[in-house]
């Protein structure tokens, strides 16, 4: 066989083998269709728990949000929305997803890979190429619906998401448009620590501690869950937490955005990856596609939204909420900027 047909063979049995397990999509029945929201649900949506797989063959369960009123002959843009970064499509994402159902566009909240409702083991896994793939994932998902139309397809990331949103929209030219809300970028934060504080000595040693994780877990048979937040709704913030660990508790761990799904912990060697292995090294490249950064002027994160705007190209913004922290932008309807969003798809998925 001549040497283009072995690659042409090749290619096909690839293709034929990722289509079957990438792009099939169902209604699982045996998952719990009770609201379970931390949000109230909208008289103005359909909603549908769905699953699909993404091309690790991993299931993906996500939250499908339709306005009420579509016409299913027709054609609609649709947005996909991924959670902060150890949060699930309960929590923020679902806010902003039915949000944005309601304002006429199909829009879709995931779990990411080994976290949630969603499959992958062993659970909690945190991975940079995996988390990226989630959102394009869910491109194929919505691309096959007859009711969206392939051409206007956005996606939304908040905190960690945002960092994976932007870098999926790198490589992934189906994405017509991507905005972020509250973006971190968690490869930089790992290696760098918060405000690239981290010093080479600080950061050798972490890897130094992290490779006899590595062995702890070989000899486990199982990885090892950094910290997590408690498993019950506290009346209160804890005392003597540093102030960002103290904002993350105070939404993750109380009846503000306390979900049962959000455990807040990931396999401790899967920092290696993030060390290893930047996020958004390509910004420029998604030009003439736009970006949306959104972030509050009181948010502990902010400059990574600002470094971000200055690593990419025309056109570009950089929207600032005032009065808002990082994590007011994940819940806070009165903060997060959806009739900017709005305008922002709307110009843009068209």
């Amino acid at each position: 066989m001549k040497r283009k047909n072995i690659f042409k063979t090749l290619g096909m049995l690839m293709f034929t083998g990722v289509s079957s397990m990438t792009f099939s999509s169902t209604t699982d029945s045996k998952l719990s269709t009770v609201w379970d929201k931390t949000f109230s649900k909208s008289d103005e949506v359909i909603y549908e728990k769905v699953t699909y797989y993404n091309r690790y063959g991993i299931k993906i369960v996500a939250d499908l949000y339709i306005p009420k009123d579509t016409d299913k002959s027709k054609k609609y843009p649709a947005i996909v929305v991924g959670p902060p970064y150890g949060g699930v499509k309960e929590q923020g994402a679902g806010i902003y997803a039915q949000t944005m159902a309601e304002r006429g566009f199909v829009a879709i909240a995931f779990d990411p890979s080994y976290n949630g409702e969603s499959g992958g083991e062993p659970r909690h896994v945190s991975s940079p190429d995996i988390f990226v793939e989630d959102f394009s994932a869910a491109v194929d998902f919505l691309g096959l619906k007859s009711y969206v139309d392939r051409e206007k397809i956005g996606v939304i990331g908040i905190c960690g998401s945002g960092g994976f949103a932007l870098t999926a929209t790198q490589g992934d030219h189906r994405i017509k448009a991507v905005a972020t809300a509250s973006m971190y970028d968690i490869s930089r934060q790992k290696r760098m620590g918060m405000y690239d504080s981290m010093t080479d000595k600080e950061r050798n040693e972490h890897l130094d501690q992290l490779a006899k994780q590595r062995w702890e877990d070989a000899e486990n048979g199982t990885p090892k869950l950094t910290p997590q937040f408690p498993d019950k709704v506290l009346d209160k913030v804890p005392d003597g937490l540093d102030p960002i660990t103290s904002e993350f508790f105070e939404y993750y761990t109380t009846k503000r955005g306390y979900h049962p799904n959000s455990i807040g912990a990931f396999t401790i060697s899967s920092e290696i990856d993030f060390i290893n292995f930047p996020l958004m090294n390509y910004l420029d490249t998604i030009s003439p596609r736009p970006i949306l950064l959104i972030a509050g002027d009181q948010a502990h994160s902010l400059y990574f939204s600002e470094d971000a705007y200055k690593m990419a190209a025309e056109p570009k913004e950089l929207y600032i909420v005032k009065g808002a922290r990082h994590i007011d932008l994940y819940d806070r309807t009165d903060l997060i900027p959806f009739d900017k969003l709005e305008e922002f798809f709307k110009e843009n998925l068209k």
